[in-house]
């Protein structure tokens, strides 16, 4: 079922999951190191740690992103170049690291990033996900006009666009950590 009410109480829920042949501490090693994104993320141009110790918990990643004109055309999304916010939320190293966005004041948002890693045989199976349940600012601004059918389009729409770019960012991980 996909959503259309902005206060629903889960907006996306999206998850993907890949086999990798290293270590839950290897993988772990490189998804926590966010301003290397830009070597997998479809979005992720740049970025930097702007606060805190790099990857712990209370942290702060400004990241830089680009949005192609053909990526969901219809919708009213931000395109070419904007900045976010992040702030690291959990870090265990070897298993769990997840990261919300934050608001136009820096306050966590319920948009939280995620990369779940768990030992598999020989190598481990890396998750990456986002989960929203209130809607951001963001989210907000974008349905704020929308009628009942275009917001239903919209969140079908994007949870598609987001579970094809979780994947794109697993096969580049994975490609990356393999090699190394």
């Amino acid at each position: 079922m996909t959503p259309t009410n902005t206060e629903s109480p889960l907006l996306f829920d999206v998850r993907a999951r890949i086999q990798i042949a290293a270590t839950p501490a290897e993988v772990y090693a490189v998804v926590s190191d966010l301003p290397r994104s830009t070597e997998w993320s479809p979005e992720c141009t740049g970025g930097a740690w702007v606060s805190g110790r790099p990857a712990t918990v209370g942290a702060v990643f400004r990241g830089e992103n680009l949005r192609a004109d053909d990526v969901v055309a219809w919708a009213p999304v931000v395109r070419g170049t904007w900045r976010t916010e992040s702030q690291v939320v959990a870090a265990e190293p070897g298993r769990v690291f997840r990261w919300a966005m934050r608001d136009s004041t820096g306050t966590p948002q319920d948009s939280v990033w995620s990369y779940e890693i768990a030992p598999d045989g020989d190598g481990c199976v890396l998750v990456h996900g986002l989960r929203m349940g209130t809607a951001t600012e963001g989210i907000r601004g974008i349905t704020a006009e929308m009628d009942e059918a275009t917001r239903k389009k919209f969140f079908a729409d994007w949870t598609e666009k987001l579970a094809g770019d979780l994947q794109v960012t697993l096969r580049r991980v994975k490609a990356i950590v393999e090699k190394a």
